[in-house]
C-alpha cells in the first residue's frame, strides 16, 4: 500500500508540474530597449502582475520584424514606423499601438572637428560631417536607428552609398556602435535612451539635438496567430495590453537614469 501511495504521489507531482508550467512569451525587440536598461526595469513588473515571463530577442528593428514574419516571436516591439506599417500591410501583425517615444541625438568628440556643437538642424550637421570627412560610425544593421540615419542622410543630399573611408558601417547594435565611436573619437547617431545608459563615453558628448526630425516613436504589435499558429496570442496580447495600460505607461515613465527620464509614454486607445 505504501508503495502505491508513493507512486501515486510521484505521478500527481509529475502532472502537477506539467500543469504548473510557467507561462512565457517571446518578444522580438530592439537593442535600444534592451541596452538602455528599460526591459530590465519593465519586464519584472509585468511578470509580477501578469504571471507571464518574457524572453527578449534584442536585435535591430529590421531583424525583429523578420523574426515576427517567421512566427518565431509572439510580439514585436520596435521603432521604425515605415517598416512597421509594411509589416502590418503584409498581415503579419494583428494591430499596431504607439507605446512611447524619445529622440535621436548626434554624439561626437568634444573637440568637434566638424563644428556641429549646438546645431539644432540635423541635416546641416550631417552636411558638415560629410564635408569635413571626419569619421562617422553607422550601425549598418537595418535597425530603426540605422533606417532613421539613412533617411536623414538622404534629406541632407548626401549619398552614403558612394561614401569614403570616413563613413564606417559596422553591422552591430547601439552599444557596440557607441563603444567603437568612443574608442575612435567618431560621430554617430544614437537614441537618447541608450546614450544616457552608456558608461564608456570616453571623449564623446551630445553635439546635435532638438530637431523635430530626430523624434523616435516606438510601436508594439502582436504577431498574427492566423498566419503563425504557434503564436501565444492570449499571453502576447496580455503584454501588449499591459504596455498601453495606465499601469504600463506609468512604469515606462518611471524608468530614469541619473534622474533623467529615458522614454515618454504616449499610448492612445
Amino acid at each position: 500500500m505504501r508503495i502505491v501511495v508513493i507512486v501515486a504521489a510521484l505521478v500527481m507531482g509529475l502532472f502537477g508540474g506539467v500543469q504548473a508550467e510557467e507561462r512565457s512569451i517571446t518578444v522580438a525587440s530592439t537593442t535600444s530597449t534592451e541596452q538602455s536598461g528599460l526591459f530590465g526595469y519593465l519586464l519584472p513588473q509585468f511578470s509580477k502582475t501578469e504571471g507571464i515571463k518574457v524572453k527578449v530577442v534584442a536585435v535591430g528593428t529590421g531583424q525583429a520584424l523578420d523574426i515576427g514574419r517567421r512566427g518565431d516571436a509572439d510580439v514585436v516591439f520596435v521603432h521604425d514606423r515605415p517598416a512597421e506599417d509594411k509589416f502590418m500591410a503584409e498581415g503579419e501583425g494583428v494591430k499596431r499601438f504607439d507605446v512611447m517615444y524619445n529622440d535621436f541625438v548626434i554624439v561626437g568628440p568634444k573637440a568637434d572637428p566638424a563644428h556641429i556643437a549646438g546645431d539644432t538642424d540635423v541635416v546641416d550637421a550631417l552636411r558638415k560631417i560629410a564635408a569635413a570627412r571626419v569619421q562617422f560610425i553607422s550601425r549598418g544593421d537595418h535597425s530603426g536607428t540605422h533606417e532613421a540615419e539613412l533617411r536623414l542622410w538622404k534629406q541632407a543630399g548626401i549619398d552614403v552609398a558612394s561614401k569614403g573611408d570616413w563613413y564606417r558601417e559596422i553591422g552591430q547594435g547601439m552599444g557596440p556602435a557607441l563603444n567603437m565611436a568612443a574608442s575612435s573619437n567618431a560621430y554617430l547617431l544614437s537614441d537618447r535612451g541608450t546614450w544616457l545608459s552608456f558608461k564608456n563615453r570616453g571623449d564623446l558628448a551630445i553635439l546635435t539635438q532638438a530637431d523635430k526630425r530626430l523624434f523616435n516613436q516606438y510601436g508594439v504589435m502582436l504577431v498574427n496567430p492566423e498566419k503563425h499558429p504557434t503564436v501565444k496570442a492570449k499571453d502576447g496580447q496580455a503584454f501588449v495590453d499591459w504596455l498601453i495600460s495606465p499601469k504600463g505607461q506609468e512604469t515606462i515613465a518611471g524608468y530614469k537614469v541619473g534622474g533623467e527620464q529615458l522614454f515618454f509614454p504616449n499610448a492612445s486607445h
